[in-house]
């Protein structure tokens, strides 16, 4: 084998980043035990190269109802090949580590599907896979502590030459400890015309958000730097009576850059802007950290009269993986590091008011010292120093950060930070001791991630618009502090006679557009009935033109103030309609609160059995969309329920009938928490 295969090869599949941070995480640990690791993105990593690779760690979320991360698919679809063989991966030793939660129906199952089939290829297990349960007290994290002292033991075994059991090179330890990732280029504008503010422009901010999402280390992937395209908020209507206590409310949009495409069932991705105040108290919280570029021309600012807080708002930077301490750029001729303003890096990739702060934050850190001890046989745990822990000037600080990194300190730190979804700015603000230097905080701060909504328009129906159901989120915290959703908060504080240009992805959902002939049956409580607004208005249209085959519909809410769009499928139902009764259709709504015994939408299937099976019988496909906790799993029972009373057959088998239904393409859920 190349000796640049003889490594320990990360690969992970994530979705939302905990299968980043998980994955960085088992190779920082690698690293301290001396062994030559690669930390990779599934798509980054050519599949066809895995035969020749030793050993690899893969570590997989599990999205939606059993789907594979996006980041995943590639190599699934690879490893999927029947030309591939039994023993294709027989040289590979391999260990599997699965995200997911348990109150889904399909849990961990894009693990379970990838362990199972490297099998199949004659990998060989280094230890059982393991499953990490976002239900669990403390987390995945629960699950990969005690896994990951296996793995190290049973590597030793595999390969005792690459993967001693105490540690290596010193030299190798400190290069990879001692620094940040990335380092952070401060350019000198001394002398230079500032650049003017052309936000309005959308050119220039979408060159300034893809520049930016390019630089950060958050692992977005090209098709998440530059917008497909800006929207223009056109309309903001609450869809539920003051009263009802739920704020769900129907946004439309036009571009106000290049025209757009979509199909109904696919979904839009809106970059949101984060609060200014709270990206103002971040930048006044970063003062002091960020020092280079604001004390490197001390006296262009004062001839400038300007502020501390005003230079750092004109700061430019670049971002790059660290080779060398961070410094200054004196020419911006170089077009590779071609910089952006450090605040607009800061509002586009870090968020910093949304999000809790990673593990790493709080994670333990190997000092030279400890480094040269366990080389020597003379310690083996406990760590004497942490990122925050190490930036702390307050010494009951210091302690609690150290608490909070020790084994006996995991449950605290995650009813702490992820329980109460502490934000990275409460976090600092809660140790206001700490200076952590700007390039670990880049390093550090989760990425700002694009929120996704099902689409509920037809581009049929809607010409040049794109409209979205949004349940504006907020909830209340185990301590009783108040959360909300960061996009839909900001998407409902819109004003639609107001500009404002909105970063927008165009994607493909879990829901495929039906042809016009193919038999629709579709379960959509709440807001799960936004795709289906889009699919009824399409199959209307489509309708005006020629035959097209019956849908029918089971919407649920609580009551008649949170009937969402009652008008639109009333009017369906009317003769002709394409959910009318003459024509084969039919629009089913349960109230689930306006009775004593509550009614969900599979007590309404139960009463249209006869229907359901009819349609199913004649090749009708299955959509299912809302949330993800019992909903899905519930509906799911219901069919096998009906297949098998108006069958005859045994519930086993109608199950079974229900999983070929999926295998076939005809079985659809889009679910989301």
């Amino acid at each position: 084998m190349e000796e640049d295969k003889k490594r320990l090869l990360i690969l992970f599949g994530s979705q939302t980043g905990n299968a980043v941070d998980a994955a960085e995480r088992i190779g920082r640990e690698a690293e301290r035990r001396g062994y030559p690791c690669s930390v990779l993105s599934m798509d980054e990593f050519d599949a066809s190269d895995l035969a020749i690779e030793e050993s690899v760690i893969f570590v997989v979320s599990t999205t939606g109802q059993g789907e594979n991360p996006d980041s995943m698919k590639l190599l699934w679809r690879f490893l999927l090949q029947r030309n591939l063989g039994n023993q294709w991966l027989q040289s590979l030793h391999y260990a599997v580590f699965g995200l997911g939660d348990s109150s889904y129906q399909k849990y961990n199952f894009a693990s379970k599907k990838l362990d199972k089939r490297l099998l199949d290829l004659g990998a060989n297990p280094i230890v059982e896979r393991c499953l990490g349960d976002d239900q669990h007290p403390s987390g995945y994290e629960a699950a990969l502590d005690p896994w990951l002292s296996s793995l190290w033991s049973a590597l030793n075994q595999v390969n005792p030459r690459v993967f001693p059991s105490v540690m290596g090179s010193i030299d190798a330890a400190e290069k990879t400890l001692d620094l940040p990732k990335f380092q952070i280029l401060y350019h000198d504008i001394g002398g230079m015309k500032l650049p003017s503010d052309t936000s309005s422009d959308c050119k220039y901010l979408e060159m300034q958000i893809g520049r930016a999402r390019s630089m950060s280390p958050g692992k977005f992937g090209h098709n998440k730097n530059m917008p497909n395209c800006f929207l223009q908020m056109t309309k903001n209507q609450l869809l539920t009576s003051v009263d009802s206590g739920r704020d769900v409310r129907h946004f439309e949009f036009e571009s106000v850059s290049s025209a757009f495409k979509y199909q109904v069932g696919e979904v839009l991705e809106i970059l949101p802007s984060q609060d200014p105040v709270a990206v103002e108290a971040f930048i006044r919280r970063s003062d002091g950290l960020i020092d280079h570029g604001y004390s490197f021309n001390f006296q262009f600012q004062n001839q400038m009269k300007l502020s501390r807080l005003t230079w750092l708002h004109l700061q430019l930077i670049h971002v790059e993986p660290n080779g060398k301490k961070s410094g200054f750029v004196y020419s911006l001729g170089n077009a590779s590091r071609i910089p952006i303003k450090l605040r607009t890096f800061m509002e586009t990739t870090m968020d910093v008011a949304s999000a809790s702060p990673r593990r790493y934050f709080f994670e333990a850190r190997m000092s030279y010292a400890q480094n040269l001890n366990i080389r020597n046989g003379l310690l083996e745990n406990g760590f004497d120093d942490h990122v925050m822990s190490f930036f702390a000037k307050a010494e009951h600080e210091k302690e609690r950060l150290e608490y909070f990194a020790s084994p006996e300190g995991r449950d605290d730190l995650y009813q702490y930070n992820q329980k109460e979804r502490r934000t990275v700015l409460e976090v600092l603000e809660d140790f206001p001791s700490v200076e952590m230097p700007f390039e670990w905080l880049v390093q550090l701060v989760p990425p700002l991630r694009t929120r996704a909504f099902s689409i509920s328009s037809s581009p049929s129906a809607h010409p040049n618009q794109v409209h979205l159901t949004v349940s504006v989120v907020s909830w209340t915290t185990p301590y009783k502090r108040k959360r909300s959703g960061l996009c839909s908060t900001w998407l409902a504080g819109l004003d639609p006679r107001k500009s404002v240009n909105i970063p927008a992805w165009f994607n493909q959902g879990m829901l495929p557009p039906p042809s016009p002939s193919l038999p629709l049956i579709l379960i959509g409580p709440g807001t799960g009935c936004a795709p289906f607004r889009g699919i009824v208005a399409e199959r209307a249209e489509q309708s005006a033109s020629g035959p097209t085959a019956p849908i029918i519909f089971f919407f649920g809410c609580r009551n008649e103030d949170d009937f969402l769009y009652r008008d639109f499928w009333l009017s369906h139902t009317q003769t002709g309609g394409v959910l009318s009764e003459e024509n084969g259709g039919g629009f089913f709504v349960a109230f689930s609160r306006t009775q004593l015994q509550k009614v969900y939408v599979q007590h309404k299937m139960e009463e249209e059995s006869q229907r359901i099976w009819s349609l199913l019988s004649a090749g009708a496909a299955v959509y299912v969309a809302g949330s993800s906790t019992k909903m899905p799993a519930d509906v799911l029972s219901c069919f096998g329920k009906i297949i098998s009373k108006e069958s005859g057959v045994p519930k086993e088998s109608a199950l079974r009938w229900l999983s070929m239904l999926e295998k076939a393409g005809k079985y659809h859920v889009e679910a989301w928490s």
